[in-house]
């Protein structure tokens, strides 16, 4: 157990660049999860409303992210940390909304800057694993969850005390703004001068669109259920805003703790079934949280959720940057992060929807629905179609 901790502070340190950013990532999206019962009464959206709103950022996120790469060179490297900024900047705008157009277009808006953000980081990581040989996506990942967990936790708190949106999304930037020091200072290799990488394997669509289906479940079922955890308590189980607040930072703790741990499997298992049975255990436990009768064996569900799901994008982007040469891995995972990141645009509106006809269990049942999906097909015919596991 020593030896493990150790290395993972060195593989910490080595991408402590591309943590920052992960976190900085994270404690925006953990707040917003708690907020959700707060911004749709200011904003005057019913569920379905909402959710459609959420919709409309979907697109904008989509554009941002396939023009990722281009954004990417031509920032070079201040990349990582001015798209920061530009996700801290975007976030105070869902602060300010007061009506459904203005909530739509400001959280498209941050969607944008965090999709593009988020393509940018997993490049960079993606190359850096190249580069030292070893498995940093997990950890990485696992910082995202940890930061957003530790985001719904204190947005539960302001909550309780009476900060609006607006004052939680500002004070986070003050965090935003503490991060930036790792992401300036840290070395960034560049992908054209590394030496010594093998030949990319054969590359096509017929692998990047199983994969990035893969990350469309995975973010889709971390979105949706992290964006409706406190709402489904807060509404369904009668809990208060902190006890909801539980909902999504159970989710991010149990998450940063699946993600920590795979780091640890990614030298044992193969990817194909780390995924299986990770997308195995989220459905079960989403069906948990949705059927739940008490605030208890909700919380179990989400942490089994959060356990199971927490492995599923991080292991499908680090299965995809083994098979591209370093140079082509921005562009290889922008391609899989507009289909896989369009899941974490599309689960709240999806879930807002079916909350609307059938109530929110049936919305957490269906999210167990896709997750089901990744071991019985999206995992083989990846397999099938040439990816190494």
């Amino acid at each position: 157990m020593p030896c493990q901790i150790a290395a993972m502070l060195k593989d910490l340190h080595l991408s402590r660049g591309c943590a920052a950013a992960f976190a900085a990532v994270g404690i925006y999206w953990g707040a917003f999860g708690a907020l959700v019962p707060d911004l749709k009464p200011q904003v005057g959206l019913s569920d379905g409303g909402f959710g459609a709103a959420m919709l409309v950022s979907t697109a904008g996120a989509v554009a941002a992210m396939w023009a990722a790469p281009w954004i990417e060179r031509v920032l070079g490297l201040r990349a990582v940390p001015v798209l920061a900024c530009a996700v801290a900047l975007a976030f105070v705008f869902p602060g300010l909304a007061v009506g459904g157009v203005s909530f739509a277009l400001a959280m498209m808006l941050a969607a944008m800057a965090s999709g593009t953000l988020d393509v940018a980081m997993n490049a960079r990581l993606s190359v850096l694993e190249s580069v030292s040989g070893r498995p940093l996506m997990n950890l990485n990942h696992g910082i995202f969850s940890l930061a957003y967990a530790l985001s719904a936790v204190f947005t539960g708190l302001a909550r309780e005390a009476g900060w609006s949106p607006l004052m939680v999304f500002s004070a986070l930037g003050l965090v935003v703004l503490l991060l930036l020091a790792p992401m300036i200072l840290s070395p960034v290799p560049d992908p054209d001068r590394v030496e010594g990488a093998p030949e990319p394997a054969p590359i096509s669509w017929a692998v990047l669109a199983p994969a990035g289906l893969i990350v469309l479940v995975g973010f889709m079922a971390e979105q949706g259920t992290e964006g409706w955890s406190a709402l489904h308590l807060e509404r369904g189980l009668g809990a208060g805003a902190a006890e909801g607040a539980l909902g999504p930072a159970i989710l991010g703790f149990t998450m940063a703790l699946g993600r920590f741990s795979g780091q640890a499997v990614a030298h044992r298992m193969s990817e194909a079934v780390v995924l299986s049975l990770g997308a195995s255990l989220s459905a079960m436990g989403a069906v948990v949280a949705a059927w739940a009768d008490g605030l208890a064996m909700a919380y179990a569900g989400f942490a089994m959720l959060g356990l199971g799901v927490s492995v599923v994008a991080p292991m499908a982007f680090a299965w995809v940057g083994r098979l591209v040469a370093v140079e082509r891995k921005a562009l290889a995972i922008s391609r899989v992060a507009v289909l896989g990141y369009a899941g974490f645009f599309l689960g709240p509106p999806m879930m807002g929807g079916l909350s609307e006809m059938a109530g929110l269990a049936w919305s957490f049942t269906a999210v167990a629905g896709l997750l089901i999906l990744v071991p019985l097909l999206l995992v083989p015919v990846l397999r099938r179609r040439g990816a190494p596991a």
